[in-house]
């Protein structure tokens, strides 16, 4: 395996906490995280799902799928929007990641695990990303983060492990389609998931639909900006887009950029990145 030395130190510091709760979405970073656990502690391994409004039905289902395919144990925590998110407030990912970890800690003392871990890697440091500082106070474990693997690395180990994620695009919540103080109601959350669905439909995977009420504003990729506007199914998408709700349908045309709806500075929540084990571990390429 390319860099082995690098996911060979990764595979002891994961034996080295013993017991743990992986928390799992089904996407890139915490699936190679939970198959790296698997394969080193076994039975000691507890993969959670926390379902809630705000992710996408097919992500759930591909999580479970996913968990059924790698052989875990594994369980759904069913979970409704909790009050202080319900108007999309700017420190939404900070809020969200500090109620549904606390339930996971909850959970994972309760049944005798002694770390809960999350797949953070060392590149989510370069976004925006305020939730990091809630898994901060709350002493969650990121191994991917705590040993500076790269997202690169984590898709070229995928794909030799033989995960079927290792090309997975990019996903967040509903929540990061709409702009901040945005009143949340479960028929709002629903037609921005069949939009991107639509959107999936027509081809472009890691499309999002930004929704500024009744203004459907479509990113896709900056590559497939020109396919996109050639497509066949345009006016077809757009009809099917103004039968769910929206009015008018636009494409951006800088294309999708990870949280357009953020400033564009670095929050000051990342700087100062200590990681949650202590000094940086050793580690060779």
């Amino acid at each position: 395996m390319k860099h082995f030395g690098k996911y060979q130190q990764l595979e002891h510091h994961l034996e080295r906490l013993d017991q743990v709760v992986v928390a799992f979405s089904g996407g890139v970073d915490s699936t190679f995280l939970l198959a790296a656990a698997q394969k080193v502690l076994g039975q000691k391994v507890l993969a959670i799902t926390i379902s809630t409004p705000y992710i996408a039905q097919w992500e759930q289902q591909e999580a479970q799928k996913l968990a059924r395919q790698l052989g875990v144990k594994y369980e759904v925590i069913q979970h409704e929007i909790f009050r202080d998110i319900l108007n999309n407030p700017p420190q939404r990912c900070y809020l969200c990641k500090k109620h549904l970890f606390t339930l996971l800690q909850e959970v994972a003392t309760e049944r005798g695990y002694q770390w809960v871990i999350d797949g953070t890697n060392v590149d989510d440091y370069q976004d925006i990303r305020p939730g990091i500082r809630a898994l901060k106070e709350l002493g969650v474990r990121s191994p991917l983060a705590e040993m500076e693997i790269t997202k690169e690395e984590i898709r070229q180990w995928s794909r030799q492990m033989g995960l079927p994620t290792w090309n997975k695009p990019a996903y967040a919540c509903l929540l990061t389609r709409l702009p901040y103080d945005t009143p949340i109601h479960q028929e709002l959350l629903d037609r921005i998931e069949k939009a991107e669905g639509l959107v999936r439909q027509a081809g472009f995977q890691a499309a999002r639909v930004r929704t500024h009420q009744d203004i459907a504003r479509i990113e896709v990729p900056p590559e497939q900006l020109e396919a996109f506007l050639q497509t066949a199914r345009k006016q077809d998408l757009v009809t099917q887009l103004k039968a769910l709700g929206y009015q008018y349908v636009t494409l951006d045309m800088e294309g999708y950029r990870m949280g357009s709806f953020n400033e564009p500075k670095i929050n000051s929540l990342n700087h100062g990145y200590q990681k949650p084990g202590g000094d940086p571990p050793k580690h060779s390429e």
